[in-house]
């Protein structure tokens, strides 16, 4: 097993037979000493959060595998916070792409002269680079497509798919009495096919219960049981 990258809450190994092995770490992000799953910057430990970002994670992409979305997803060992997952190769250096049901976090902060904080958005997606130093800017469709990540038919794509997969998790969050306001995930290719990579936890959504956000290890407790 050789180490390929450390990451703000994971670790990456490439294991012998070619898969990955994500190690979750109990690292948060956030700012100003509150966990923010938009923040760059790791803000401390939360112990217990690297297994919850597990379960929910096991719990979720086998649920879209069975829907028949393709993941990276291969299996998980709880108890070693481990997820094997399949190679993927990365548009550039990275995108992330998330998909909207209510106003917040850096869409305020950006469109604040024309939408309200909480108001509803019918799953907007944004896509972002990903790119800590430059604070993960915002990037267009032509932009995309000249820069030579995305064709636009992947790109068109790529928000039909996340609307897809963002509907699935907030129908089940709301069966649960809670509700998504946004969600983030990461896309590569594997097999040349789009395939939805990463991981699927508290540190990549804000989800609200009674208009108070739900903290990520509280919510990996309501989500598996």
């Amino acid at each position: 097993m050789k180490h390929v990258y450390e990451g703000k809450t994971k670790s990456v190994y490439e294991l012998e037979d070619g898969n990955y092995l994500l190690k979750l770490k109990d690292d948060v992000t956030g700012e100003d000493g509150q966990i923010d799953p938009g923040a760059n910057s790791v803000i401390g430990e939360l112990e217990g959060m690297g297994k919850a970002s597990l379960r929910m994670s096991r719990y979720f992409f086998e649920k879209l595998n069975q829907a028949g979305i393709p993941t990276h997803y291969i299996d998980s060992n709880i108890e070693e916070n481990t997820m094997t997952v399949k190679p993927a190769k990365f548009f550039g250096e990275g995108l992330e792409v998330i998909c909207r049901f209510k106003a917040w976090g850096s869409f305020v902060k950006r469109y604040g002269k024309y939408v309200e904080k909480g108001q509803d958005l019918n799953a907007l997606v944004e896509i972002t680079l990903k790119d800590d130093d430059r604070g993960d800017p915002l990037i267009t469709e032509e932009a995309l497509e000249q820069l030579n990540l995305l064709s636009i038919i992947e790109y068109n794509y790529l928000k039909e798919i996340t609307r897809k997969i963002a509907t699935i998790i907030k129908e089940d969050l709301q069966a649960k009495g809670l509700e998504l306001y946004d969600i983030k995930f990461e896309y590569g290719k594997v097999n040349n096919n789009i395939t939805l990579i990463d991981d699927i936890s508290g540190a990549n959504m804000r989800v609200f219960k009674a208009e108070e956000q739900i903290d990520p290890l509280d919510l990996a407790k309501i989500v598996v049981k």
